[in-house]
């Protein structure tokens, strides 16, 4: 071989092996072309899931929020038993320091030794506007009684225990008619609906309680 034909030859080599070289280098630098491609994928997809996910955890959400809303509207209430069936009322001799928070947001009754919660009794409060339950601090009056009926608004209750105005604002049982039968289309608010006049309206078997049990001046706070 001449030496035309030799040099020839090492300059094919030399340029080969930069093209190699370059080639290694690109590759180890920037990872090869099929590799970059599905990172892109698996990240768009991963993108895709996340969103998925969220999507169908907002869906879940909304879902449990309409089935709460709706048991709460379509729950049956016991208005002739206890409020708490598996608690029994508590024993006043127990607590001297005993007193009834009333929440009108709620329509809840709340027996309470200082902040301590002894037990919670569905409760109907006033209607809004005239017929309002009063807000405010009370006591316990002397007044009670087993039953009264108030011919003016054809409605009267059971086990009444006042603590306003002496007989004019009470704690009592769902309402009855002239016959002393109990309402219930009216009782069923128990717990979910102001619709009293102006009284705390109870379960019979809440309201018994409280007549026979409740001490006189034991403080009223309604809000």
């Amino acid at each position: 071989m001449g030496m035309k034909e030799k040099l020839i030859g090492y300059t094919t080599l030399f340029f080969a092996g930069l093209v190699l070289l370059f080639g290694i280098r690109r590759l180890i630098i920037n990872g090869p072309a099929s590799e970059k491609a599905s990172a892109r994928v698996v990240s768009i997809s991963h993108a895709k899931s996340s969103h998925t996910k969220k999507v169908q955890l907002a869906k879940t959400l909304k879902s449990n929020t309409t089935k709460k809303a709706t048991r709460s509207r379509t729950t049956t209430v016991d208005w002739h038993g206890p409020s708490e069936p598996n608690h029994p009322y508590p024993n006043v001799q127990n607590h001297p320091n005993l007193k009834i928070d009333v929440s009108t947001a709620k329509q809840r009754v709340y027996l309470k030794d200082g902040s301590k919660i002894l037990y919670t009794m569905l409760a109907t409060t006033g209607k809004p506007g005239k017929d309002a339950t009063p807000k405010g601090n009370f006591v316990i009056q002397p007044e009670r009684g087993l039953h009264f009926y108030n011919a003016s608004l054809n409605e009267g209750a059971n086990y009444w225990v006042s603590f306003k105005d002496h007989g004019v604002y009470l704690f009592h049982s769902v309402p009855v008619d002239a016959s002393n039968h109990y309402k219930a289309s009216e009782a069923a608010l128990l717990g979910k609906k102001s619709d009293s006049h102006g009284c705390v309206r109870l379960s019979i078997s809440d309201a018994k309680w409280l007549y026979e049990n409740i001490p006189e001046n034991t403080p009223v706070h309604i809000q």
